[in-house]
């Protein structure tokens, strides 16, 4: 077996540990209910929490084996920055699960870094040669020290939403019930993706076009999905596939783009599908697993995640980044669309410590503030990774 088929199969060990882990994770939180012991939920979670760890393990094994196989740190495209990105969400639970001790935050978390190591397995695996701008350290700190510190924002995410499952009264029809079904929408619209991604890849549909890039030069792209947008000025080499519906200006990403409108689209039906089957919002099912939580500890757990990975995230996407710019560009900032984006992040959780601390937004406004950044950093790693053209467009 070759090193970088072990890391295929590390991370598939990892995929694998952290769903089992869920599940015991799910029997933890309602240990102690309809008739069980309190002794059996801490069973239940002692072993979810070991099962947890044998997966980050795994994941870990993956990260180092891709590493040492590729010669450089496995963060230099989607694929790799996504599931590196999925395994720092699953270490900082941990490390929050060591302080606080709480299973629920087990149940909602690894589902989080579940999707997103699904949504990184629909990009290609292959390792490639470093273009000249990523071969530099900087690059590896700076990638590596963000996806951390946005990792650690996550978890205050995952507080907040179990503050907001077990606070809001989803009987009734209400903003927040509202928004908080949103919220467990566009969950769905990540499974959207991974199930267009891969009903195309195993059918094998290919489709060439030729465009003109934004520097004018003439390139051809292969869609893996039925055009629904056109490269600008593009042309369909290809017999009997679909034409593009339009064409979009060059600074957009058109077969990205093309992608993402699919996962909107199926996604969507699947929520549909689901809504039909259970007869009741998605929240609603999820509200019972939040019901036993502490709503104070909560509230500390998504404060202190904020506390400590604002400026972790400060030095990855900011600091470093800058130094990494500068060596790569031979400037420190250019308004790229992801720095645009990595700026408008530290500005929101700028903000949130601003609001908690000086206006006292604590319980349900800090609940939502904490999904809210959450939501930022993801749109920053699926809509702007993919549909935005700019510099790190080589992590496509």
């Amino acid at each position: 077996m070759s090193l970088i088929d072990l890391s295929g199969n590390l991370l598939f060990v990892a995929f694998v540990a952290y769903l089992i882990a869920t599940l015991l994770f799910g029997g933890a939180v309602k240990g102690g209910s309809k008739g069980e012991s309190a002794d059996a939920g801490k069973k239940w979670g002692s072993l979810a929490i070991i099962i947890t760890l044998v997966g980050f393990i795994a994941n870990l094994g993956y990260f180092i084996t891709r590493w040492v196989y590729a010669g450089h740190a496995p963060v230099s495209n989607m694929f790799e920055f996504t599931t590196a990105f999925g395994m720092f969400v699953v270490g900082a639970f941990i490390l929050i699960y060591f302080i606080y001790k709480v299973p629920a935050l087990g149940l909602f978390a690894l589902p989080i870094a579940i999707i997103i190591i699904a949504y990184a397995s629909m990009f290609p695996r292959e390792v490639n040669p470093l273009i000249p701008a990523l071969k530099s350290y900087w690059l590896y700190i700076h990638v590596i020290t963000a996806a951390i510190g946005e990792s650690i924002l996550a978890i205050s995410a995952v507080a907040g939403l179990i503050y907001l499952l077990k606070n809001i009264d989803l009987t009734k029809r209400s903003k927040e019930s509202f928004w908080i079904e949103v919220v467990m929408y566009a969950l769905i619209l990540v499974l959207g993706f991974v199930a267009v991604t891969t009903t195309f890849n195993v059918t094998g549909y290919e489709a060439e076009f030729s465009y003109i890039d934004k520097d004018g030069n003439t390139k051809e792209i292969t869609y893996n999905t039925p055009a629904l947008f056109g490269m600008h000025q593009s042309e369909l080499l290809t017999a009997d596939k679909m034409e593009p519906i339009a064409n979009v200006p060059a600074i957009v990403n058109a077969k990205k783009l093309t992608t993402v409108v699919w996962s909107i689209l199926i996604g969507t039906v699947l929520y549909g599908i689901i809504r039909l089957i259970i007869r009741k919002p998605i929240a609603v099912i999820m509200q019972p697993f939040a019901k036993r939580a502490n709503s104070q500890l909560m509230d500390e757990i998504g404060y202190r995640s904020v506390l400590i990975g604002f400026p972790v995230f400060t030095l990855g996407a900011l600091i470093f980044a800058m130094i990494w710019a500068q060596e790569a560009w031979s400037r420190f900032w250019g308004w790229d669309p992801k720095e645009v984006w990595a700026l408008i992040t530290w500005l929101f959780y700028a903000a949130f410590l601003h609001l908690r601390l000086s206006k006292g937004w604590q319980g349900k406004k800090s609940a939502w503030l904490a999904v809210i950044g959450f939501v930022i950093i993801m749109f920053n790693l699926v809509a702007v990774n993919l549909i935005i053209a700019g510099l790190h467009s080589y992590a496509g």
